[in-house]
């Protein structure tokens, strides 16, 4: 830790989920990395009850806070988790994700050989590998990281449960977007606004959470059509920023997307995903299009709401070594 705090602040967003927290919490109880040299910052999002137990139960020596915000998305619950963090860098996870046992000194190597504040993602691997919903889920992120990194330079986005951004940089580029009206691209809208600023953004496969996210497939096929929906408001924040708000990929993109499993497993489960991958094509197609219709069609930053540059939200910080709520504060910036 440095006088001004430690080197990292981990922080994780929950809403409603404390099973998959604990278990998360765990993980984090059992990384093999000083514990003076970061911190965890968790963000309850408006849950009815909040996990003050959960997160009371951790290891006294532990750097833990938790930090009790009204509802407002995964997005509004990671920018509040930044204003509070004191870590020069922010270490984004998910509660449904169990980050490896060196998952902080992969960071830290990442880290300490850049000579410039960098911002990178690492791998997510699915627990579930009997849910092929998962897997299905899983594998198009995969692909997609593979393709951009082939393909696209620099990388073109990172998903945010495994995400690492310096955080006084973070702050200046205005963290991400609240006025996405779903939990859906406001990662890829970050990434794009940090590559355009000219920031670096890499990649850094070792270091790796492993990912619990149960679906059927009717939650798969909502998951990919709130995705299609995303799209647009993050294709009306391109507009605002005076790019190309529709970026179509070529035709081999789709092509290798839906037979990324075939090559990578083959046989009758490898067609099994590579349907699902199709699927998630028609389900956001399918959600870009409903909301484009359901928002007046017209892709334009015009009558979308300003990204605020301040943010005001009541929070309220318990104080977990004596098992008290803490004092309520306001106007967190």
């Amino acid at each position: 830790m440095t006088s001004s705090g430690p080197d990292y602040s981990i922080i994780i967003p929950t809403y409603r989920r404390r099973d998959a927290l604990a278990r998360c919490l765990k993980a984090i109880e059992a990384l093999d990395f000083p514990r003076d040299r970061f911190e965890l910052v968790v963000v309850d999002d408006g849950s009815p009850v909040p996990a003050a137990d959960v997160v009371a139960s951790l290891d006294r020596s532990l750097d833990a806070r938790l930090v009790c915000a009204p509802h407002g998305g995964p997005a509004a619950a990671r920018n509040t988790g930044a204003d509070m963090a004191r870590g020069r860098y922010l270490v984004f996870t998910d509660d449904d994700c169990e980050p490896r046992p060196d998952w902080l000194q992969s960071i830290h190597r990442a880290t300490a050989t850049s000579g410039q504040p960098l911002a990178f993602g690492g791998r997510v691997v699915n627990l579930l590998t009997e849910n092929i919903y998962a897997a299905a889920s899983q594998g198009i992120v995969d692909y997609l990281y593979e393709y951009f990194g082939e393909n696209s330079a620099p990388r073109r986005f990172f998903t945010t449960n495994n995400l690492v951004v310096p955080r006084a940089e973070f702050l200046e580029l205005g963290g991400f977007d609240e006025t996405f009206a779903l939990a859906a691209a406001e990662d890829r809208d970050l990434c794009e606004r940090w590559v355009g600023a000219g920031r670096d953004l890499e990649y850094a496969p070792d270091v790796v959470v492993d990912h619990a996210h149960a679906l059927s497939f009717v939650r798969f096929n909502r998951q990919h059509f709130h995705y299609g929906r995303g799209a647009f408001d993050l294709h009306r924040s391109r507009a605002g920023r005076g790019h190309s708000s529709l970026r179509l990929e070529p035709v081999r993109f789709y092509f290798g997307l839906i037979t990324y499993p075939l090559r990578r497993i083959g046989g009758w489960r490898g067609v099994m995903l590579a349907t699902l991958h199709f699927w998630s094509q028609v389900a956001y197609a399918a959600g870009y299009f409903y909301e484009r219709i359901q928002r007046g069609w017209n892709v334009s930053a015009g009558d979308r709401p300003q990204r605020p540059r301040v943010r005001s939200r009541e929070v309220r910080e318990y104080d977990l070594g004596s098992r008290r709520e803490g004092s309520s504060m306001s106007g967190i910036a």
